[in-house]
Order: C-alpha cells, then sequence, then structure tokens
C-alpha cells in the first residue's frame, strides 16, 4: 500500500509532551517531515532529538498560540524549512475547571484565548498557504467533553464545541481544496489534569484518568489515519476514548 504520509509537511502545536509529541514520532517514523511547536522549547529540544535519533526529519520552533504572530511566523518557518504545509494539527489546549457560580472569568478567558483563539490563530496562518497550495488538511483536537456536558466543564466544552462548528464551516468552504478533521479524544495518559487551578476538581480528573486513561498513542493513530488517506477523503470527525468510559 502506498505510504502517502511521506513526504508531507505536518505542524503540530503542543508538540512538548502527550497527544502532539506521540503524534510527531508517529508521523516521523511513516515519513512526514514534522514541525513541532509548543511554549516548552527545553522539552521540544527532547522531542527532536529522538526524533531525529529514529531517523525521523524534524524542526521544532518555541510557539505561544495565543499570540497571532506566533503562529504565523510558525508557518512560515515550516515554509522556509520545507517549501510546503500539508497539515496543520491544533492541537495547543488547555482546562480549568469549576462551576459557573465560582465565575472564574480568568480561567474561562484563559481557555477562549489557548482552545478557540489559538486554533483560529492557526486556521489563519494555514488557510492562505493551503489556499495558494490547491491542499491541505487541518486536523483540530476537541475533546469528548463537548459531546457529554457535565458540571464544572462548561466552559471548556463550549470552546471546544465552537471549534468542532467552525471546523464543519471551514470543511463546508473548502470545495475540495482542503480538509477538516474533528479529532475528539476522552481520558488520555497525558498532562491534562496537572492545569487544572482547583486542588480538588484535579485530583477527581487524574484518579479518573489513572483508572481508565488510554495512551497517547491511540490518539495519534487516528490523526495518522486521516493524514493518510487519499486526497478525496476527509474523515470528518473521530470520537476515541476507554472502552469504560461513560
Amino acid at each position: 500500500m502506498e505510504n502517502l504520509i511521506k513526504g508531507k509537511v505536518v505542524v503540530i502545536t503542543g508538540a512538548s509532551s502527550g497527544i502532539g509529541e506521540a503524534t510527531a514520532e508517529m508521523l516521523a517514523t511513516r515519513g512526514a517531515k514534522v514541525v513541532l511547536a509548543a511554549r516548552r522549547t527545553e522539552r521540544l529540544k527532547l522531542v527532536a532529538a529522538r526524533i531525529e535519533k529514529a531517523g525521523g526529519n524534524v524542526v521544532y520552533m518555541e510557539v505561544d498560540v495565543v499570540k497571532r504572530g506566533d503562529l504565523l511566523a510558525l508557518a512560515e518557518f515550516a515554509l522556509d524549512k520545507f517549501g510546503r504545509l500539508d497539515v496543520m494539527i491544533n492541537n495547543a489546549g488547555i482546562s480549568q475547571l469549576l462551576k459557573m457560580e465560582e465565575l472564574d472569568v480568568e480561567g474561562w478567558e484563559q481557555m477562549i484565548d489557548v482552545n478557540l483563539k489559538g486554533t483560529l490563530y492557526g486556521i489563519a496562518a494555514a488557510l492562505p498557504i493551503f489556499i495558494s497550495q490547491g491542499s491541505g488538511h487541518f486536523i483540530n483536537v476537541i475533546s469528548t467533553a463537548g459531546i457529554s456536558i457535565v458540571p464544572t466543564m462548561g466552559v471548556y466544552a463550549g470552546t471546544k464545541n465552537a471549534v468542532r462548528t467552525i471546523g464543519e464551516a471551514l470543511r463546508q468552504e473548502s470545495a475540495g481544496r482542503w480538509r477538516v478533521t474533528g479529532i475528539s479524544p476522552g481520558y488520555v495518559n497525558t498532562e491534562f489534569a496537572s492545569n487544572i487551578k482547583n486542588e480538588q476538581i484535579r485530583t477527581t480528573i487524574q484518579a479518573q484518568a489513572d483508572q481508565m486513561a488510554i495512551p497517547a498513542g491511540a490518539i495519534a493513530s487516528a490523526i495518522v489515519y486521516a493524514i493518510a488517506q487519499p486526497g478525496n477523503v476527509d474523515v470528518g470527525d473521530i470520537v476515541i476514548r476507554p472502552t469504560v468510559q461513560g
């Protein structure tokens, strides 16, 4: 079977750990040229070193997705290094989980900035390139939180469902010029819970993850599957969760 990933240039935000890290390593083994982006450059350096040691083609750049200029620079970086951009994976995300009555407005704004605006900035950076090339692929990492709404996750789920809606509109507007895939993970063995400010909720989420979380590689495999399809095949939405998750 032809390897349709080989040679593709793939940008991944949030690539210093978890789903982004696993995806970068898996794509590199399939011959993709991966461009890693995150705030933690020391972690990026380690991920890139492993990929290079395994024979992969990789570069990395410090990026904060809340800054539109960083995403524009990232897209230009990919062009400068590899001459094109085939896939933009908007993976960076954060959660602050509290009941609405707690009025964690700062947390709301943080999630809007990273999860929603960060994804939009990624789209805005890649879209002109995709239009110029006549091809491209957006992959937005969303969440099962947007499918099953529960207390404390209202705003988090809201940002993720906004991305889901935007992605579907973007797909319909493409008229075959680019593809759009939404990936909705459930509990995954990542650092997801570590950024939650509320200690009680953080402990609860982490305990649930410890009981049922699936490896980040399971999500990476789904992303690789979507990218590996022929250009006329658009994988719209994939939901991946532990079999025991409610």
